[in-house]
């Protein structure tokens, strides 16, 4: 499909409309157009939208927008974001995704498994159109849609080893933003990582939501609110998978003196620099390199679907060691990666 900077405008247009309820008007990350510098030298048109939190959660999304980010500027194409609104209903998403399509964007990607019903119906109603989704498998039998899933209770395993090998009071917490499936692998494998090395080690566990509030992904001052308790409590280090809601735990970390860990990226890096010095260490998500490899598939023409999954024997998750806190460690976390690549560590995927 050739370029059409007419159309651009138009689905911006339109997809500002879907996203501007209880918008102020100074937002400039949803609806915007995401292309590389200079003039597009591809004619494929990627749609990308995002989950709760957008492009700027320092979390999920902007991983997912750094792999976009990532194939614009190598591969020329151009792009155009939109995000979900909290609390906003299902046909909402399926509209986002159908204004996509009927603008000429082919892929598109939806971030997050939120999408899954949508892309499942918008997808059929668009069979020459190819969709990703990130974090959801039950669409595997939908010829034009790849769904891109990774192991978070490998990668979660690591960082909770790591707590229960850094921890001064055998006491840690975990603040999940939903109680999903997809969120309660982070929480087993955290668990079952702080339990193999110490099995008396107590974990404290809370979410900040339930379905089908999803405002739990998106709450600086309810992670705050949650992680200051287990601190409060006794715990000193608390594991976050909520999303931009994992700013409060890290603001509540910095107030106690204590640890936190990051996830998805590596939020050392990404992270307000004022608690840049309590986070031990997040749990990779490698969720641009799925974006990327995904994108890089299309270019080469070539139309993905099924099931790619990221798991640490591909580096597609894992931990990070910015600022050198677990230096003193890393042999041992090495130790268990390979346990659990070689299967002699099975790690659960449900508390």
């Amino acid at each position: 499909m050739r370029r059409s900077y007419k159309l651009a405008a138009a689905l911006s247009a339109m997809i500002l409309a879907l996203t501007a309820c209880g918008d102020d008007g100074d937002d400039d990350d949803t609806g915007s157009d995401s292309t590389g510098g200079g003039e597009p030298t591809s004619d494929i048109q990627v749609g990308m939208a995002y989950d709760v939190g957008g492009r700027g959660d320092q979390s999920f999304n902007d991983s997912a927008a750094a792999g976009l980010d990532q194939a614009t500027e190598e591969f020329g194409i151009e792009s155009e974001e939109s995000e979900a609104e909290d609390g906003e209903a299902e046909t909402a998403r399926e509209e986002r995704l159908r204004t996509f399509a009927d603008a000429g964007y082919n892929p598109i990607i939806a971030v997050g498994f939120a999408y899954a019903a949508s892309v499942g119906k918008v997808a059929a109603e668009y069979p020459d159109v190819t969709f990703a989704i990130i974090d959801d498998s039950s669409l595997a039998d939908v010829p034009n849609v790849a769904s891109l899933v990774f192991a978070e209770e490998q990668g979660s395993f690591l960082v909770g080893a790591a707590a229960a090998l850094k921890t001064e009071a055998d006491h840690l917490g975990f603040v999940g933003g939903v109680e999903t499936p997809l969120i309660q692998k982070f929480e087993a494998g955290y668990v079952a990582g702080a339990e193999a090395v110490n099995p008396d080690i107590t974990v404290d566990v809370t979410y900040l939501t339930q379905v089908p509030d999803f405002s739990g992904f998106a709450d600086p001052a309810k992670g705050k609110t949650a992680a200051e308790g287990m601190y409060d409590a006794g715990a000193d280090i608390v594991y976050h998978a909520a999303g931009g809601s994992g700013g409060g735990v890290f603001e509540a970390a910095s107030e106690a003196e204590a640890w936190a860990i990051g996830v998805d990226s590596d939020q050392y890096n990404t992270a307000d620099f004022s608690v840049q010095d309590v986070i031990l260490t997040s749990m990779l998500k490698n969720v641009n390199v799925a974006v990327y490899n995904f994108l890089s598939e299309v270019v080469d023409g070539e139309a993905p679907a099924g099931v790619t999954t990221y798991d640490l024997a591909v580096d597609g998750v894992g931990y990070s060691t910015s600022g050198g806190f677990i230096d003193d460690i890393t042999a041992d976390l090495e130790d268990y990666k390979q346990q659990i690549i070689d299967g002699d560590i099975t790690v659960p995927t449900t508390p």
